[in-house]
């Protein structure tokens, strides 16, 4: 605790058991933190706690908190409201923040007489009527786009009361002429008919096309009844017009109407939150966010904060949130739905994987910028996942290749820094084992890699990988424990069959996530030290069976068959050349012995 401890241990005494918002002051009077709680006195008294349990980042700040402040509330949503807006007003040092520094643009429809539709970063409380914020520019200007095709909207900026039309100061431009425009300016149009047309706009602004798609189609039938088939086909052209966006950004069941969807993925230093809104089976704003871990918080804090500021920014009322779990604190009149099957369920995939993109994108940036920032997170990343002292900076994996117990070989591979380091690969003949031990290779391997790796001097690796299972790993700690480094350097064995990572001691597998980066380095790790081993053991098993063929024909020793190796290059060389060539290479008496082998039918 701090030296103010005895000051804050009177102010957390006296809390209430009630909802409300806590601050956190440092000495010098400058807001630390920001928190919310359903219970003040419990939440803020885990602060407090004198034993090693809080992380090391929170255990810092406690240790700078000179004063509390608190605010009661009713309800634990009004105190998520409350923080979230104190957040963005203090910008506390200890604070998640969404890192989101842009102004987004929204659509504007202006409250004047026949009101003008443009973008605007700018909301200004003056009535007139936003849309958005749009999160892609180039998807409100395909929507501007797409209304200026659809209907005759005035682009000028001319104030057109009732009081200026009549004076008749204005004239029709070029926009009227090429029937852009329908000469609101000098009376040509009524603003009941303008309006008509804002209505249809409001509503795809909204995203509920079918609803203007049913009636344009409504007007069509009319125009085509009353023989006025031109009037018919320009609106049968804004129904393609308008069946054509729909069909790039309907993904869903038209059924699915005004939902929002959120999703979630996050690595030790940053979570990854993607936003959709889908009104009547389409996508009408996707976002991405990320929000810098500060003080370990949990995935349904930093999913709540997401929810909280971005149904704000984007003006959502939706009634149901797609969630992959559910926070702890709820909205009024939303329901939450995990799906686990079904339209909804594809969403939420396809909003998982926008989140993943963009988390692949920003950790791509990241390694262009500073490559050892990139090394750092894997390296954080596998010690978090296999709950490792230290990073694994160096690795060393094992692998053990013999066929039926015949020329019993092992690799060792290692990665440095999460790659390959094939300067440092090493392969090993087994000596003491015969037949189709694996266990007992592996503890014999380990024992002299180690052994010699004490007696050199040379640094221990971080990790030690052992291909297989509870067999292998046990064999392995056998010679660990022999050699008193048991506690010094960690060992896993991983099993091929379910990818499963056991550790020394545990009856039950540790299962990583499938996708994540570090069970595709283990992967790799094992699948390098296979494909090492099975190349030298090969190499061992040739030379081992050339030799043996040639050295059983009796009267041909190692030195004689090494010769005809070198010049023949293979048995099957040797097979094929003449007696001359043999003689040549091995002398007139050592090569008819070879050639007679090989050629028995021509003995004589």
């Amino acid at each position: 605790m701090s030296k103010y401890s005895i000051h804050i241990e009177n102010i957390v005494r006296e809390l209430p058991d009630s909802p409300g918002v806590y601050q956190y002051y440092d000495k010098d009077g400058k807001i630390l933190y920001v928190g919310k709680a359903k219970n003040l006195k419990k939440r803020v008294s885990s602060y407090f706690r004198r034993d090693e349990s809080l992380v090391g980042k929170v255990r810092i700040l406690v240790q700078k908190i000179a004063d509390i402040q608190i605010v009661v509330v009713d309800t634990e949503l009004d105190a998520l409201l409350l923080e979230n807006n104190l957040i963005k007003k203090y910008q506390p040092r200890y604070n998640v923040m969404l890192k989101d520094d842009k102004t987004y643009p929204w659509i504007c429809i202006k409250k004047e007489s026949f009101p003008r539709i443009f973008p605007t970063r700018n909301r200004i409380n003056d009535g007139s009527d936003y849309f958005g914020p749009y999160a892609s520019g180039k998807m409100m200007h395909t929507l501007l786009d797409l209304i200026r095709q659809l209907y005759q909207i005035r682009s000028c900026s001319l104030n057109l009361s009732p009081a200026n039309v009549r004076t008749g100061k204005y004239k029709v431009c070029l926009e009227f002429h090429i029937n852009n425009c329908l000469g609101a300016c000098e009376g040509l149009q009524t603003e009941d008919n303008y309006g008509q047309s804002l209505q249809e706009i409001r509503s795809i602004l909204r995203g509920n096309i079918s609803a203007v798609r049913q009636h344009l189609a409504g007007m069509m039938k009319d125009y085509a009844d009353t023989y006025e088939f031109e009037k018919a086909h320009v609106v049968k052209e804004k129904i393609v017009l308008l069946d054509r966006y729909q069909s790039k950004s309907s993904i869903v069941s038209p059924s699915i109407h005004n939902i929002d969807i959120f999703s979630y993925v996050d690595d030790p230093t940053a979570a990854y939150i993607n936003f959709m809104k889908v009104i009547s089976g389409c996508i009408i704003q996707a976002h991405t966010v990320e929000i810098r871990k500060k003080l370990d918080e949990s995935p349904e804090e930093l999913l709540l904060l997401a929810i909280t500021e971005l149904r704000e920014r984007f003006d959502s009322d939706a009634p149901e949130i797609i969630v992959p779990f559910k926070p702890d604190v709820e909205f009024p009149g939303v329901v939450y739905t995990s799906p686990i099957r079904g339209e909804k369920k594809k969403l939420l995939e396809l909003s998982e994987r926008n989140a993943k993109y963009y988390q692949i994108e920003k950790h791509k940036q990241l390694e262009r910028v500073d490559p050892e920032r990139h090394t750092l997170r894997i390296m954080e990343q596998m010690q978090a996942d296999l709950r490792l002292k230290e990073h694994p900076v160096r690795i060393d994996c094992f692998d053990n290749s013999n066929i039926q117990g015949s020329y019993p070989v092992a690799a060792m591979v290692v990665f440095t820094n999460g790659k390959p380091d094939k300067k440092e690969y090493r392969h090993f003949n087994i000596k003491t084992v015969e037949g189709p031990n694996d266990f007992a290779s592996m503890e014999e391997v380990i024992y002299r890699r180690y052994k010699r790796v004490m007696d050199e001097n040379q640094p221990l690796p971080q990790l030690i990988v052992v291909d297989g299972g509870k067999g292998q790993l046990s064999s392995a700690m056998e010679s660990i424990n022999k050699l008193g480094l048991h506690g010094k350097v960690a060992v896993i064995g991983i099993a091929k069959k379910l990818e499963e990572i056991y550790y020394p001691g545990d009856t039950l597998p540790l299962y990583i996530d499938k996708k994540s980066e570090t069970l595709r380095i283990i992967q790799q790790l094992r699948d390098e030290a296979h494909r090492f081993g099975i190349t030298h053991h090969r190499k061992r098993r040739e030379k081992g069976t050339i030799k043996t063929e040639l050295t059983e024909i009796a009267g041909v020793g190692e030195s004689t068959s090494t010769v005809l190796l070198r010049k023949f290059r293979s048995v099957k060389g040797i097979k094929e050349a003449s007696l001359d060539e043999i003689q040549k290479a091995a002398g007139l008496a050592k090569g008819k012995i070879v050639f007679d082998f090989y050629h028995p039918e021509q003995k004589g």
